[in-house]
C-alpha cells in the first residue's frame, strides 16, 4: 500500500493535470472527488483504477476494492488535487469508457446534445436522462467535456449509470434513423408543440446550444422538431429544464 507525503510528488502533479481536457484525452483517464461519486463509480466493473485517500479518512466497510489500487496521502495532497473549496479527502482515477463499444438498439431512448457548452446544463441533463430512464447520451462537437469536474459534480453520479459518448452527431443521427425510430429536434422552425406528439416506444431527442439552438445541418436530419409553449413573459426556458420536460413526456 502506497503512501504519499508531499504535494510535490510526481504522481500528485500528474493527477492535478487531469483537470485539463488534453491530459484526460492523452491518458484515457479522469479524476473524480468525494465519497458519493467514488462509491457510484465503484459499482461499474473495471472503471476505477486507483483511489487516493487522505490518511485521516477511512474506506466505508461495504465498498469492494478488488482490483483497485488504494493509495494513502497526507490531507494536503487531497487539497492540492481538488478544485473544490471543501474537499472530502478522497479522489479516484477512472478510465474513460470506449465509444466504439456502444451500439444502438431498437428499444433505445437516446438524448443527443448539440453544442451545449455550459457544464452545469450538461450535467443536469445527464442526471435528468438517468432519472427518466434513458438508455444512451451522445455529446456532439462543442459540448462541455463530460469528464470536467463541473460536469461530473452536476451529474451527482448519474455519469456512471448509463453510456455517455462523444461523437459526430450527423453520423449518430443517421445511425438512429437506420434503426427506424423517430429523431426529434427542438426548434420553432417547422416545429409543433410537444403535446401534439404521441410518445413513441423509442426515440432520439436532440437539444441545441443555449443561445443559438440546434445547428442547421442537424435540424435538416430530424423527423420532427418540437417546441415547448411559453405561457408567461419569459423569452425561453433553460435548456436543462426543457430537456427534462421533453424527456419525461416522450418516454410516456
Amino acid at each position: 500500500m502506497k503512501h504519499i507525503e508531499s504535494v510535490k510528488n510526481a504522481r500528485v502533479k500528474q493527477w492535478k493535470k487531469l483537470h485539463k481536457k488534453k491530459e484526460r484525452e492523452e491518458s484515457g483517464t479522469f479524476l473524480i472527488e468525494g465519497f458519493h461519486l467514488v462509491e457510484e463509480a465503484l459499482k461499474v466493473e473495471g472503471l476505477v483504477e486507483e483511489i487516493i485517500l487522505a490518511e485521516d479518512r477511512s474506506i466505508p466497510a461495504q465498498w469492494n476494492l478488488d482490483y483497485v489500487q488504494l493509495t494513502y496521502a497526507v490531507p494536503e495532497v487531497l487539497k492540492a488535487m481538488s478544485d473544490t473549496e471543501t474537499p472530502q479527502g478522497i479522489a479516484a482515477i477512472c478510465k474513460i469508457p470506449r465509444s466504439d463499444e456502444v451500439t444502438i438498439k431498437p428499444s433505445h431512448r437516446i438524448l443527443m446534445l448539440d453544442n451545449v457548452q455550459d457544464p452545469g446544463n450538461v450535467g443536469t441533463m445527464i442526471r435528468t436522462a438517468d432519472a427518466a430512464g434513458l438508455d444512451l447520451i451522445i455529446l456532439g462537437e462543442g459540448c462541455a467535456d463530460v469528464y470536467s469536474s463541473k460536469v461530473i459534480r452536476s451529474t451527482q453520479g448519474s455519469l456512471f449509470h448509463l453510456p455517455i459518448i462523444r461523437g459526430n452527431l450527423t453520423e449518430w443521427i443517421k445511425k438512429t434513423k437506420e434503426e427506424g425510430f423517430p429523431v426529434y429536434g427542438t426548434s420553432l422552425q417547422n416545429g409543433v408543440s410537444y403535446h401534439e406528439i404521441t410518445p413513441p416506444p423509442s426515440f432520439a431527442l436532440i437539444l441545441g446550444n443555449e443561445g443559438k439552438g440546434m445547428a442547421a445541418e442537424h435540424l435538416a436530419q430530424t423527423d420532427q422538431n418540437l417546441f415547448i409553449p411559453i405561457y408567461g413573459q419569459s423569452e425561453s426556458l433553460n435548456v436543462g429544464v426543457a430537456a427534462g420536460i421533453l424527456m419525461y413526456y416522450l418516454r410516456g
